[in-house]
């Protein structure tokens, strides 16, 4: 079920939209007890939207592209009178007292609100186990992760308990979960969706995006909550097109393959599906050219060190003061309150990078460390800059694995960090990506078959419309299950 086929499916009167959010939330009921993609299911809220809806098609009045598509929720995302835990016992019981800018712009189109889904705790980890509730596990092998952080996200659209869901990608948390649960999932430009009432994370890294089952469908959810918010300084308004590709103009696109993204350790099976990506698109009539982004080595310790200074200066306001967890009540004096309610609320990935974070800032490490970084990050930047005089899109994978066993990864810390190895450079760079499903990896096969291998379509800044037009076609022409 597509968003335009429900939407079609809702004007004809094939059934009604509280017909469709009761069918989804009875899949929640019955596959969420093994998958456990969400922390809140807000069943009344879903209905009496879905009534909403149709009591505007029983009147007569147009009836917006989203208006009654049942769709989850990141729970780092603020949405008015529910709970947001942001998965940590910091923010267990922590009430949205207000929308995200992102959450009201499909509130006023209608959207049905099925809940919010796991995460790792504050979108710190790659795999979803970091929870502090529960690990999420993936909807095509129950054995295997979802990805992270947006795991509940994807696992949700993966199992069909929702049409789409909002994920946040700060080092790859929308694209790699997508890959490894066979979806599409889009992390925009920095800036072309507003962060407002997203849980700040790495606060220059942080963006909002869709998770979904085609791309028409993200280009639809991504249309819908973009653009500029003035509530947050960092939005920009731009123009938006979207047109089908003409397949003869095709013919003219100059694809960019980076050498340093085909590194040894990558798994066979991944590797053959990518090779096979690159061969479609040359039968497609695209112009496959070699490229090298020559700092691309050095970007997994320029963002392990830039996120970690972010981290470590957006959890400072969790003090037991002014919100969320306070440990006020056991404690003598002010420090005790700090001390114990942030040992307390927080799990130790998140402990481990304030810790990482606060010592690169410290006095006589910050040049050293967070100054040096942030100067490679500029490095990375004009490496993307350069390509793209080449090249019109950058192909590449989105992770060297496909999705990996529960509790394989989760005491080394380092061989978790390198699940982003290939992620990374887009948000350190502010650049759009797509994952889009490009087959299945041979092995060890899952329940349904091989397990899921997304293709990574990187575009020049602000290029959204243009990856999506590609990543259409890709889509459209390629049987992702060979």
């Amino acid at each position: 079920m597509t968003i335009k086929k429900i939407h079609q499916g809702l004007i004809e009167k094939e059934f009604s939209a509280v017909e469709l959010a009761k069918t989804y939330i009875k899949n929640i009921k019955e596959k969420d007890k093994e998958i456990r993609a969400f922390l809140t299911v807000t069943e009344e809220l879903a209905l009496s939207q879905a009534k909403e809806v149709d009591k505007k098609i029983s009147r007569g009045e147009e009836l917006p592209l989203l208006a009654g598509v049942p769709m989850a929720i990141k729970d780092n995302m603020l949405v008015e009178n529910v709970k947001c835990t942001a998965a940590s016992k910091m923010l267990e019981n922590y009430i949205a007292p207000y929308d995200a800018t992102a959450i009201k712009k499909l509130r006023e189109r209608g959207s049905v609100f099925l809940g919010k889904t796991n995460l790792d705790e504050f979108a710190m980890g790659s795999s979803c186990e970091n929870s502090a509730f529960f690990p999420t596990k993936n909807p095509r092998d129950l054995s295997r992760v979802p990805g992270g952080t947006s795991g509940g996200s994807a696992a949700a659209v993966g199992a069909d308990m929702a049409v789409y869901a909002l994920g946040s990608d700060t080092g790859g948390s929308i694209r790699q979960p997508a890959s490894f649960c066979g979806i599409v999932g889009l992390k925009p430009t920095y800036g072309a969706v507003s962060r407002y009432g997203l849980i700040a994370m790495a606060s220059s890294l942080d963006q909002i995006g869709p998770l979904t089952k085609t791309v028409e469908d993200a280009k639809i959810v991504f249309e819908a909550i973009s653009g500029k918010d003035p509530l947050d300084a960092t939005s920009v308004e731009y123009e938006k097109k979207f047109r089908d590709i003409d397949m003869s103009k095709f013919r003219d696109l100059r694809v960019g393959i980076p050498k340093e993204y085909f590194i040894k350790g990558m798994d066979e099976g991944v590797e053959k599906v990518l090779r096979n990506a690159i061969k479609k698109f040359e039968e497609l009539g695209a112009k496959i050219v070699e490229i090298s982004l020559p700092h691309t080595e050095y970007a997994l310790a320029v963002y392990y060190i830039i996120m970690p200074c972010e981290v470590s200066a957006n959890m400072a306001r969790y003090d037991g003061i002014k919100y969320g967890l306070s440990k006020s009540a056991s404690s003598d004096n002010l420090l005790d309150v700090y001390l114990k309610t942030r040992e307390q609320g927080f799990g130790e990935e998140i402990r481990r990078r304030i810790m990482l974070g606060t010592y690169a800032l410290s006095a006589g490490y910050y040049d050293a460390y967070y100054l040096r970084a942030q100067k490679v990050r500029t490095l990375l930047k004009q490496d993307f800059e350069k390509a793209f005089e080449a090249v019109d899109v950058i192909l590449t994978p989105v992770s060297a694995t496909p999705a990996f066993k529960l509790g394989e990864k989760i005491t080394d810390p380092l061989q978790m960090y390198l699940s982003d190895i290939f992620t990374v450079s887009v948000n350190l760079a502010g650049l759009p990506a797509i994952s889009v499903p490009a087959g299945e990896a041979d092995g060890p096969a899952s329940p349904a078959g091989g397990l899921p291998v997304g293709a990574q379509i990187i575009g020049k800044p602000f290029s959204e419309y243009a990856i999506l037009q590609v990543a259409q076609v890709f889509e459209q022409t390629y049987d992702s299950r060979n």
